[in-house]
């Protein structure tokens, strides 16, 4: 069976939803933009640095990361992106990318029209304002990043990376029990931790030696979450996840 619009767009208006006071007929305005669905292989690229994007891109199924290049071509991942993302609306108002944007999996794309999405947050101010909410809640998820990098040692800023992918990976149906997928290598943990992929074997494999977590090659099973919140020094205020954390106007 064809997915409706209404199927395609579920996860990322679900997610615009707790983010702020959406009305059926909002979210079916949202589900009747035209959308461009795309199949694409990982380590794709959906824009670079320098590009400018005519279309904005929802992540329909897989997963995505944001990175920077130094002048010398090392690379800091700076975000993960899963299902239900929308992953550049920063585009509706910056004209070129200062990033870029890779899958890390096989995906689903919903490609809409940058100039369609301005014009339905124009027309409608709760959606706007929920792009909007969307857009801070990725810079309030940049600064805990980089505090993470910046402030704490290994085993914290991999045990925080984990937390966080397993509350969002909750939020967006994909995990169950405390299990999720991490389609991540261990150079790509590296590139997104600032450590080597060397160190990054090590301090997983003291993770697991502590009782805090299961891992195989694409998966963790968290055997103790207060455990890993610990080590992590683990807040999830800063992701939002409810609306307690935003202003209703």
């Amino acid at each position: 069976m064809k997915a409706t619009a209404a199927d395609l767009w579920g996860p990322a208006t679900q997610k615009l939803g707790r983010l702020g006071t959406l009305t059926a007929d909002d979210i079916q305005a949202i589900t009747a933009l035209p959308m461009k669905v795309r199949e694409v292989k990982a380590g794709t690229y959906l824009f670079r640095e320098g590009d400018e994007p005519s279309h904005c891109c929802v992540l329909i199924a897989g997963y995505a990361n944001r990175h920077k290049l130094t002048t010398d071509g090392s690379r800091q991942i700076v975000s993960i992106h899963m299902r239900g993302d929308i992953i550049d609306l920063q585009q509706l108002l910056l004209t070129t990318a200062d990033h870029s944007v890779q899958t890390l999996t096989a995906a689903t794309l919903g490609m809409i029209s940058i100039r369609q999405m301005k014009d339905l947050a124009r027309e409608r101010p709760s959606v706007g304002e929920a792009f909007w909410r969307d857009c801070l809640v990725d810079a309030s998820t940049f600064r805990e990043w980089v505090l993470n990098v910046g402030r704490r040692d290994a085993p914290a800023r991999i045990a925080h990376l984990l937390c966080e992918f397993g509350t969002r990976s909750e939020s967006a149906g994909l995990s169950r029990n405390g299990k999720f997928e991490l389609p991540m290598t261990q150079e790509q943990l590296a590139d997104a931790t600032g450590l080597t992929p060397v160190h990054v074997n090590r301090t997983l494999q003291r993770l697991r030696a502590q009782g805090l977590i299961e891992r195989t090659m694409r998966s963790i099973d968290v055997v103790d979450w207060d455990g890993l919140k610990l080590v992590a020094g683990f807040r999830g205020s800063y992701l939002h996840e409810s609306m307690g954390g935003l202003r209703n106007s």
